[in-house]
């Protein structure tokens, strides 16, 4: 396998679904892939607010962490995504090098956790509505959002802004 980029860098782990709009995703042969929510959801609803969530921080990368990598491929999964957003991803968590089948039976937190050893970033954050197999260790990391109002959920933007800010040392954490 390839080198993977974001050695020593600072990454940001992304899902979509449960984060970037409604978890409740489907893919239909003809149809396409759509929200089986309610009206007022929609894809990407908040992509807009991450990217503005990550303007004061233009040294945060992206590495993609969801299963649309896997069952869409990186390409298409990316094209989802905002301008802004799109240009600072640097990989995904699969890579079709690997056995997919394995891949999809790890939990989220190792899968991501697997991809921080090899790739060595810096520092990392994830955003995911997943909090499933997050060692204690490293659950401070992760940013947990509610499955049905992602980044929308009160709180959550300001919750992930404060955690971007400590990780490029713009905030100090405290006790």
């Amino acid at each position: 396998m390839k080198a993977l980029r974001g050695r020593g860098q600072k990454v940001l782990y992304l899902d979509y679904d449960g984060v970037l709009h409604h978890e409740n995703v489907l893919r239909h042969p003809r149809r396409g892939i759509y929200l089986a929510a309610p009206p007022e959801f929609t894809l990407f609803q908040h992509a807009a607010l991450l990217e503005q969530l990550l303007a004061p921080h233009p040294d945060i990368n992206i590495v993609l962490s969801t299963s649309w990598v896997r069952v869409l491929r990186f390409s298409h999964a990316l094209k989802r995504l905002t301008p802004g957003l799109r240009q600072r991803v640097i990989g995904a968590t699969y890579h079709t090098q690997m056995h997919e089948a394995a891949f999809a039976m790890l939990p989220r937190g190792v899968q991501v956790l697997d991809d921080a050893e090899r790739r060595g970033p810096a520092d990392w954050l994830a955003l995911d509505d997943d909090g499933v197999g997050w060692p204690k260790e490293h659950r401070h990391r992760l940013v947990l959002t509610d499955a049905r109002l992602g980044l929308g959920a009160p709180n959550m933007a300001a919750e992930l802004a404060r955690k971007l800010a400590m990780m490029t040392g713009r905030e100090k954490e405290t006790p």
